[in-house]
């Protein structure tokens, strides 16, 4: 699609903050449009990382010109809205019309640990829109006091703002949330599924369209790896298979073991690398893989950035052999 915008996204849940401040300013140089972080309490994984991405957020904007964000932090337990609408505020603040803040409902292995008893879908939906509208409604000014049901406010307001918003964008997996991202955000956030996502987006456009709303971004996401090898880039990635499982993003599955098991019980290599993710030596997959995501619909493609094979020679590929070939083609 003409105009496409290429985002990489930097995984907490693989990577120390120090290495994920070098490979955001890696992919400013290749050429990357904007640089996202993941938003983790606990990885998918039995030996990853978790460090905590608004800090490493406000070294990224000191580091790079590029948009900023998460993609995407939970609205649902460990985070208070209040306290989300403050950080982000704070950060467009010091990096003026550059932050954009992802949110979503949560998954059970960040809220699990610090307490949550994990809520039914509706209970979960229900939750995740009151804290959208807390934030929504401090970003505009407004003073306010509601009770959210998992938090409250009483007279809350935000002393410090910013001249302008932060960009809102909502994670959506299904047309429900969907709905919630047509009605208070910026756009919508989804995976870079043909199969899915078509149907979210339609929901949200659908949304946007009752709520008298522009439509905003359209960003789909996919993780990517690449090196010399198919083998190698496999073998560094494969302990992500875990966040191809959609129970794992619905139910009270957090021990990193399990899911683990659960995803090698349920998945090939070959499917893994070759349907959700893009992961493969040759540049011209990665290619190939990314036009489908645009066909969907994508106004962004959001790359996330695993595995362990060679992270660095992976963005030097996009950006020699990858974005250069999307652009000429748009």
């Amino acid at each position: 699609m003409p105009g496409t915008k290429y985002w990489f996204a930097a995984s907490t849940e693989e990577f120390m903050p120090s290495e994920m401040l070098e490979q955001a300013r890696a992919a400013e140089a290749a050429g990357f449009d904007g640089l996202g972080v993941s938003d983790h309490f606990a990885p998918w994984f039995p030996d990853g990382q978790a460090s905590q991405a608004w800090v490493y957020l406000g070294a990224l904007g000191q580091g790079t010109t590029r948009p900023i964000g998460t993609g995407v932090t939970p609205v649902l337990h460990h985070y208070h809205p209040g306290l989300i609408a403050q950080a982000f505020m704070s950060l467009e603040e010091l990096y003026p019309g550059r932050v954009f803040l992802g949110v979503g409902s949560g998954e059970a292995l960040n809220e699990i640990p610090l307490g949550l008893d994990w809520p039914s879908p509706k209970e979960k939906l229900e939750g995740f829109a009151r804290g959208v509208e807390a934030i929504d409604r401090l970003w505009n000014g407004e003073t306010v006091t509601m009770d959210g049901g998992w938090f409250r406010l009483k007279d809350a307001k935000l002393y410090t703002r910013a001249r302008s918003r932060p960009k809102l964008y909502l994670s959506a997996f299904g047309p429900q949330a969907a709905r919630i991202a047509g009605r208070y955000g910026d756009g919508l956030w989804t995976l870079g599924d043909p199969d899915a996502a078509p149907e979210v987006i339609d929901a949200y456009r659908e949304s946007c369209r009752e709520h008298g709303k522009p439509e905003g971004e359209i960003i789909l996401q996919a993780g990517f790896a690449w090196a010399e090898t198919d083998e190698a880039a496999i073998a560094g990635a494969r302990r992500w298979k875990p966040t191809q499982l959609p129970e794992l993003y619905l139910h009270d599955i957090h021990d990193p073991e399990d899911m683990q098991r659960r995803a090698d019980e349920q998945m090939t290599d070959e499917q893994f690398a070759k349907g959700g993710f893009l992961i493969a030596a040759d540049p011209d997959e990665h290619v190939e893989r990314i036009r489908e995501i645009e066909q969907i619909g994508a106004t962004v493609v959001c790359l996330q950035l695993i595995g362990q094979a060679d992270p660095l020679g992976s963005i030097r590929t996009y950006g020699e052999r990858v974005l250069p070939v999307l652009r000429q083609d748009g």
